[in-house]
């Protein structure tokens, strides 16, 4: 009888704790912004009793950190699943063995990379037509980008390069340069600048135009048409991870749809889906970023 009680007990104070009996936990390294992820774990924290530790990354080095952190532990993993709001560095890590064999890289909801313009210097019919019309003249000097080493930035850069080739991406990268491009340490602070009149026109990314908006800054944001990228959340689940059955359950909590929806509300993704996917030959693409990496060194650093 008193064993009974003792059981009882102790079930209803993990109960109460919002624990499950097993104290289960789940590491989670993330590249999604703190101010939008950390709600949706600790809503499945509370639904799941699952207790979740989250990594988070810096503006500056986006996802990199992360990455060499997941690299440096592969052989004494900590992690469980890796949450990251682009492909590139997810699929880095499947070529680097990092991930788990057996359970494929996810993805969804999307965010699109975007012009964002301040609306007291230019007027939408003023935009550029192209990506390679920046090298023009009328630009000099009046466009910021986030330094492409990092981030979204550095993943549609070398999409273009494979969508290019080399040579006239390279080509168009030091007439950039040359022209007086403007790079800075994040999609953020190109939206600040542009929203200061800084600078008249920035490439950055959708959640970061919306974010904008929200601040009342004057700017306006379009996808880039033909120079489009389509930049997805992805889950890599890692091998020989602590908790692997904890860490598929989360990864099935972030692609619901109550997740897509929250996310979405608070600007994190894009509401709607787009109408065509983009078509990247990612192992072609991990396979030359180094080259790619010391070219882009070489041109917007050196």
């Amino acid at each position: 009888m008193r064993n009974r009680l003792q059981t009882a007990w102790l079930i209803g104070v993990l109960l109460l704790a919002g624990c499950s009996p097993g104290g289960d936990s789940v590491t989670v390294y993330t590249s999604q912004d703190q101010v939008y992820a950390e709600p949706i774990l600790q809503r499945f924290e509370q639904e799941t009793g699952i207790r979740v530790r989250a990594v988070y990354d810096s503006e500056a080095v986006k996802t990199v950190g992360l990455v060499n952190r997941l690299i440096a532990e592969k052989n004494h993993p900590r992690c469980d699943l890796f949450w990251n709001n682009e492909e590139f560095r997810t699929h880095q890590l499947a070529a680097r063995g990092v991930l788990a064999a057996d359970v494929p890289i996810e993805s969804f909801g999307v965010r699109t990379r975007q012009w964002v313009w301040n609306t007291n210097l230019l007027e939408r019919a003023e935009l550029p037509s192209s990506l390679t019309a920046l090298t023009n003249v009328q630009w000099r000097g009046k466009v910021v980008i986030a330094l492409p080493l990092f981030g979204s930035t550095a993943t549609h850069f070398q999409v273009l390069r494979q969508r290019w080739g080399a040579a006239k991406w390279q080509a168009w990268c030091r007439a950039l340069s040359a022209n007086g491009v403007m790079t800075v340490d994040g999609n953020s602070v190109v939206v600040q600048l542009v929203g200061r009149g800084e600078v008249a026109l920035g490439l950055t990314d959708s959640d970061d135009v919306r974010a904008g908006l929200r601040n009342g800054l004057p700017i306006a944001g379009q996808p880039l048409g033909r120079d489009a990228l389509i930049i997805r959340n992805t889950l890599g689940h890692i091998r020989g991870a602590p908790s692997p059955d904890s860490a598929k359950r989360l990864a099935k909590f972030l692609q619901s749809p109550k997740v897509h929806f929250a996310l979405a509300e608070a600007g994190a993704i894009d509401s709607d889906e787009p109408a065509t996917a983009d078509t990247i030959a990612w192992p072609g693409l991990i396979e030359l970023s180094e080259q790619a990496v010391s070219e882009l060194t070489s041109i917007f650093l050196d």
